[in-house]
């Protein structure tokens, strides 16, 4: 079995898969900027944890050691508006150059669902150029690019669980509107894990989503069909 190390292994999906990683009988690290608040998790069981930070290159020697699969979950949406990009490409090119030298066998991505157009959302436009970032390295990467995430937890499906469940009038503004492809976690982590075992993926981009293409009131209102609530 691999040694798998995952960067973000505190993210919503990070967490699912480091515990799946293990079952399946993966030696897993994790990289984490403070082991203390990192132990005691649930994900962190049977995981060996190592301290360190994207953005800190000297950091990431020890961790990438003996690897053979590093998982980019990273980004660095926290950050001030307009910091983030800066600090996402940062982010890529050190863990790129430190995959190289340590002869990691392969990076397994999670980008963002779509085709870069020049009007596409901030977020959007710096997780496309994250994974030609890391496509530009010297080790092959598997890009899987999502939308919305569904699943307990998920950032993007909470919120409009939230909006849904406590608005009972919403203006809706333009992003309403915007036509996406839900799919569920347990979908992505399969994805996610069948690929260290399909050689072939090695070097691809992989658009991956649910089979509905709907909008956001679309999705909106199908929550609220299933938590019983009117539409008036």
């Amino acid at each position: 079995m691999a040694t798998t190390l995952i960067l973000g292994a505190t993210g919503y999906v990070g967490g699912r898969l480091a515990p799946r990683l293990v079952q399946r009988g993966h030696t897993v690290r994790c990289l984490v900027r403070d082991r203390r608040k990192a132990e005691g998790r649930p994900w962190a069981e049977g995981v060996e944890l190592v301290e360190g930070d994207a953005l800190a290159p000297e950091s990431l020697r020890a961790a990438f050691a003996g690897v053979d699969i590093v998982y980019y979950l990273i980004h660095s949406m926290a950050a001030g508006r307009g910091e983030f990009e800066d600090l996402d490409r940062q982010a890529a090119r050190n863990v790129a150059e430190a995959a190289e030298t340590a002869g990691v066998g392969r990076i397994i991505y999670l980008g963002g669902l779509g085709s870069y157009v020049r009007d596409q959302s901030a977020h959007l436009r710096s997780r496309h150029e994250v994974g030609a970032i890391l496509h530009g390295g010297a080790v092959p990467v598997t890009e899987f690019r999502a939308a919305v995430i569904i699943g307990s937890g998920s950032l993007s499906f909470e919120l409009i669980h939230h909006l849904v469940n406590r608005l009972p009038v919403m203006i809706c503004p333009r992003w309403v509107y915007t036509r996406t492809q839900p799919i569920a976690i347990v979908d992505v982590l399969h994805y996610l894990m069948e690929a260290i075992d399909i050689p072939a993926t090695a070097g691809q981009t992989i658009d991956i989503g649910g089979p509905e293409v709907m909008t956001y009131r679309d999705m909106m209102l199908e929550i609220g069909r299933a938590s019983c609530r009117e539409r008036v």
